[in-house]
């Protein structure tokens, strides 16, 4: 079997108040290119975002997945159910967004001072990483963001006034985390601006785009992800 074209390593990111935290490195089979902060669900930088991370280095982008519970229990990995469920709700209850987003920022500019990156920096999230990459396309310094699933936003938007890069949101459409009343919700604090685009995928449930669940739906999975990478080279 021949090798994978893609290189993996973890990075260690200075942190804005003199530490350091560790980070999953993609890069593309080119070796170059855009680069993209992964932001994770609540279960950590598992098999799971690191394939994440993978796939869309195959894409072409450098991409760099931060441990954002690394000042909770460092290098955090948990499955979807039982124990690790709680866990993981658990974790992401104690969290402190407004320090993420800082450690976001601190992604953010290590991954433009790598020579691999050499275009724009988007965030893209899912579950809590959704809203983390929302707040990153606020207060990070990120060019662009793709929220998926961002169970929570409803909590986030009166921040929208302080948006000004383009955001591109994907919500499941029977989704038992997030109502149909936060999607209409995000569409009204957004239906001014045209470089804020919303895509509903009918059928699909929270967390579709992750293969290693029980909600994975392979359309919702394909189709999304195609978005966003039309979204990236700054299209949509």
């Amino acid at each position: 079997m021949s090798a994978s074209p893609v290189t993996t390593q973890w990075i260690d990111i200075p942190s804005h108040d003199g530490q350091s935290f560790k980070g999953y490195l993609a890069l593309p089979p080119a070796g170059q290119g855009p680069g993209i902060v992964l932001i994770q669900e609540i279960f950590g930088v598992n098999a799971h975002i690191r394939s994440v991370a993978e796939q869309y280095a195959q894409d072409g982008y450098v991409v760099l997945s931060p441990d954002v519970f690394w000042r909770q229990e460092p290098g955090v990995e948990l499955a979807y159910e039982g124990a690790d469920m709680d866990k993981a709700f658990k974790l992401v209850g104690d969290i402190d967004f407004t320090v993420a987003v800082k450690d976001l920022a601190s992604t953010t500019q290590a991954l433009r001072q790598r020579a691999e990156c050499d275009g724009q920096v988007t965030a893209i999230g899912y579950c809590m990483g959704g809203i983390l990459a929302y707040l990153a396309a606020i207060e990070s310094g990120v060019d662009r963001a793709a929220s998926f699933y961002p169970g929570g936003i409803h909590k986030h938007l009166d921040k929208a006034s302080r948006l000004d890069v383009p955001v591109q949101f994907h919500f499941a459409g029977n989704d038992g985390h997030i109502p149909a009343e936060t999607v209409d919700q995000v569409r009204a604090t957004f239906a001014d601006r045209d470089d804020v685009t919303i895509h509903v995928y009918e059928g699909a449930d929270h967390g579709f785009n992750c293969w290693a669940r029980g909600a994975y739906h392979r359309h919702a999975a394909a189709l999304s992800h195609g978005r966003a990478l039309v979204f990236l080279e700054g299209r949509d």
